[in-house]
């Protein structure tokens, strides 16, 4: 019985076979076949987009279709197959996206099967929420999830190179400003320059209303947990062609899973009949610019 939920579509036409999704999804419903990346059952895919943010090609976004539930119990099937490694990494990503109906279902089926739950102290096959992550050489906590956004880490108090003063002047200059609630026809977009910046990003960088926000429009997105991204696209497009906006700047966090908010404006882009010039910047985690170029053509 097919229902609607989320589901990963991939277009075929832009990926290249690179494989670099394959690792970021636990549950293994991707696999290279004949060049191309395939969705190989509805089952197994979560529609959570862990593998999203990996895909140079922006050949992967998440859709709501029909499609066959979810079975968790077939993915821990397939979970098993791979070992102790594998299992820990799958749990530990229905953890940190807050799936416990999906995450009790699998400890079950472990408890079935005989098999020590990896996340448990001491290796006991209960008491899942007791999981202490691993430590890193830096003294960072490790989640072994597919997402690398969900590390866990102490920063100790340090501050980035993009720390600003303490009292900083608000350099907003509109309401509202999540993609999903803005208006590409707003008087304010006209010809503007737009800063498109991932949600987290304002908290990592320090001096961002100074340095990125000031003279600017805003809107801002998440491109792992938002809804309904088809309509970013599309807003993206009208502030590039409707608005005529005269840059674009697109500001993410060091995370794969950030590259989506890029992959959108790529896409735009490439639908576009007026090009406008883009700059993407990326911020690490600690608040230093790690990485900024304009895009070519």
């Amino acid at each position: 019985m097919n229902i609607k939920r989320k589901i990963i579509k991939i277009d075929e036409e832009k990926c290249d076979g690179c494989g670099l999704c394959i690792p970021n999804c636990p549950e293994g419903a991707l696999q290279v076949i004949d060049g191309k990346a395939r969705l190989i059952s509805d089952l197994l895919c979560d529609g959570l987009g862990a593998c999203i943010g990996e895909c140079p090609k922006g050949a992967i976004e998440v859709e709501e279709r029909e499609a066959g539930k979810y079975d968790e119990r077939k993915v821990m099937e397939n979970m098993m197959k791979k070992g102790k490694n594998t299992i820990k990494a799958h749990l530990s990503h229905l953890k940190d996206h807050g799936q416990a109906e999906f995450l009790k279902q699998a400890v079950d089926f472990l408890k079935e099967k005989g098999v020590a739950d990896p996340l448990a102290e001491g290796g006991h096959r209960s008491q899942v929420t007791t999981h202490k992550p691993e430590k890193t050489g830096n003294g960072g906590e490790v989640s072994p999830c597919g997402c690398p956004g969900a590390r866990e880490m102490s920063f100790d108090g340090a501050e980035g190179e993009g720390a600003g003063p303490v009292k900083v002047m608000s350099r907003l200059r509109q309401w509202p400003v999540q993609l999903q609630l803005v208006s590409p026809l707003a008087p304010y977009f006209k010809k503007a320059d737009v800063l498109l910046a991932a949600d987290c990003v304002a908290y990592a960088y320090g001096n961002f209303h100074n340095e990125f926000l000031k003279g600017k429009a805003l809107a801002i997105a998440c491109p792992k947990l938002d809804e309904n991204q088809e309509s970013y696209l599309e807003k993206i497009k009208s502030l590039i062609e409707d608005a005529g906006i005269n840059t674009l700047t697109v500001l993410t966090m060091e995370v794969p899973c950030c590259m989506g908010l890029l992959n959108l404006v790529k896409l735009a882009l490439r639908n576009c009949a007026r090009k406008a010039p883009v700059k993407h910047v990326i911020i690490g985690l600690q608040g230093a610019i790690k990485h900024e170029e304009w895009l070519s053509d």
